[in-house]
């Protein structure tokens, strides 16, 4: 058996107006991130986690923000897809570990949702997924509500 463990970060600026996507669900905000796609900051971070430890570089590279197909696309797509990508290699998720840093809105109230949207786009448990929320003491860009990011480390084995 063999394990390998990678990291994902990733980090969005906030703007007055949009919708906020986050771990596969629509939160009640003022505020949404402001990216090429819907900008889920915490599956863009499980995204990069899982291909980091699959050695298959990062979302960037796979899903180019210059590319025209991935324009406001819904990031379950790409989880599902990464997912497929680690699948077809032999590798399967064994469980992620995410922490987001936000200011606003109130990220616990949601994380069953989210825990329950990001599962079976990962064929994995509920309980194999562990998100857990912060702030940054309004320190930084994350403490002024400019931006918001989120870390996520996963465990993949292949047999």
């Amino acid at each position: 058996m063999k394990l390998r463990v990678g990291l994902g970060f990733d980090v969005h600026q906030l703007e007055a107006g949009r919708e906020f996507f986050l771990g596969g669900i629509k939160l009640p905000s003022t505020k949404g991130a402001v990216g090429h796609s819907d900008a889920d900051v915490l599956i863009h971070a499980v995204c990069d986690a899982l291909l980091g430890a699959a050695n298959l570089r990062d979302i960037g590279y796979h899903y180019s923000n210059k590319d025209p197909r991935w324009s406001g696309m819904d990031s379950k797509f790409f989880l599902k897809d990464v997912t497929r990508m680690l699948r077809e290699r032999g590798w399967k998720i064994e469980n992620v570990d995410c922490t987001i840093c936000l200011e606003a809105p109130k990220v616990n109230p949601h994380i069953d949702a989210m825990k329950k949207e990001l599962a079976p786009l990962m064929d994995i448990a509920e309980d194999d997924i562990s998100i857990k929320a912060t702030t940054n003491e309004k320190l930084g860009y994350v403490g002024r509500e400019e931006g918001v990011n989120a870390m996520a480390v996963a465990l993949i084995r292949k047999e």
